[in-house]
């Protein structure tokens, strides 16, 4: 069988930027053991595998891994490939997800994402939580999968080098650093996932969906200009929707070609 695969990249307005997703479109689906072969093949933090439903679609998530539970920059780009490339002509996507319905609207160049919200708890003790970063957060926080480790510095930020043994040992999916931004940029952020066979996310949309709810609260707004100072980098349009969040972005085919098994 010959199925359909494009590599996009996500969250960034050139290629080489954001962060890459493949999108294999399906009309039923593979058994779980060939939807993860695939995903490990392809070798990138996500690939997504959709089929329609109705009027909506049913999206799946797999990195070279595991199967999670929800991905941004996967669903973003499989936005793209809907309405760039599969001629979708309505005004907005319906995702039936892990996570629930998920929207995806386009609006120019950018693809708004609309999630629920991952309000993030502050943890009174982690215990030995400068072994991470080799540096103590401010706080501590924790969403339903992941950590949210709050530091003032970005700077610090950009040049953190994780201890990725010790991360992998915590009971979470991955953990979030950030801090405030500068020059117009609310916050910046990276994202660790060893325990999902990701040492770093480039850009995590999901992510966002703990940072915006923490942001929210802290500088008491709701519209966000957030960056993710990862190698690659990449940019992301916030507001905060008390029980949901919007995340926004661009993106840019790099790849269209076929899988044959």
């Amino acid at each position: 069988m010959i199925y359909n695969l494009y590599q996009v990249d996500a969250f960034t307005d050139q290629v080489f930027g954001g962060n890459p997703a493949a999108v294999v479109p399906l009309d039923h689906w593979l058994t779980d053991a060939e939807l993860q072969n695939i995903a490990m093949e392809n070798n990138l933090s996500e690939t997504a595998f959709f089929i329609p439903e109705g009027n909506s679609y049913h999206i799946r998530w797999f990195t070279p891994d595991v199967e999670v539970n929800l991905c941004g920059h996967a669903t973003l780009a499989t936005s793209h490939v809907l309405f760039r490339h599969l001629g979708y002509t309505g005004s907005q996507l319906q995702f039936r997800s892990r996570s629930g319905d998920l929207t995806v609207r386009k609006a120019n160049d950018r693809y708004i994402l609309n999630f629920p919200s991952d309000k993030p708890v502050f943890q009174t003790t982690v215990g030995g939580v400068s072994e991470y970063f080799h540096r103590d957060p401010v706080a501590v926080l924790k969403g339903s999968a992941d950590y949210l480790f709050v530091f003032e510095d970005e700077q610090f930020i950009r040049n953190a080098i994780p201890n990725l043994y010790a991360i992998k040992k915590l009971d979470a999916e991955g953990v979030i650093i950030t801090a405030p931004g500068r020059d117009g940029i609310d916050f910046v952020s990276r994202f660790f996932a060893p325990q999902l066979g990701i040492p770093e996310d480039p850009v995590t949309g999901s992510a966002h969906t703990v940072l915006v709810p923490y942001w929210a609260g802290r500088l008491q707004k709701k519209e966000f200009l957030a960056h993710q100072v990862s190698k690659r980098g990449g940019e992301l349009v916030c507001k905060y929707l008390e029980e949901r969040c919007e995340i926004a972005g661009s993106a840019k085919t790099y790849l269209e070609g076929t899988i044959v098994l």
